[in-house]
């Protein structure tokens, strides 16, 4: 299912900020292999930045498919029944969405906020590790507004 007209436009920064960290992951990769074959050693750093790369992308692309309103759902229920049913399951999906990631932003930000508080440092590299943490509050938050543009959405139809 194509996503609905009047989201189209507004699904551009996750794709370009998808797209872009892939592109990172991927560079990182192939530099590492890279430097594996010609030299036998590999970059310490690489890891450490490709995990919180993939956890970016990872919560990118959940903002992305909330956005859409293609996330994970048991399909033969859902169809199942009246538009008014579809309807009032497609508002609780969402609602059930948003009270999840506000749960998981403000736990974030407080595990970001003792990072900082902390001077926790990473383990490969020793820079701080709120540069790393600091993602996961912020693109929760992201997904909560998305889930409640659906939610928006789906109350603003008519059954």
């Amino acid at each position: 299912m194509p996503p609905q007209p009047q989201a189209r436009g507004r699904l551009r920064w996750e794709d370009w900020v998808g797209a872009a960290v892939m592109l990172l992951l991927a560079a990182i990769t192939f530099a590492n292999v890279i430097a594996r074959y010609f030299t036998n050693q590999s970059f310490a750093w690489t890891e450490e930045i490709s995990i919180s790369l993939m956890v970016i992308l990872t919560m990118v692309a959940a903002s992305a498919a909330v956005a859409r309103d293609r996330h994970i759902r048991i399909e033969a229920f859902f169809e199942r029944g009246s538009a008014g049913r579809r309807r009032m399951l497609a508002l609780i999906s969402a609602a059930a969405t948003v009270v999840g990631f506000v749960i998981l932003t403000a736990l974030a930000a407080r595990f970001a906020y003792d990072d900082y508080r902390f001077d926790v440092t990473s383990p490969g590299i020793g820079i701080p590790q709120w540069w790393y943490s600091v993602w996961l509050p912020v693109l929760s938050a992201a997904i909560v507004v998305r889930a409640a543009q659906v939610f928006w959405r789906k109350w603003r139809a008519k059954a």
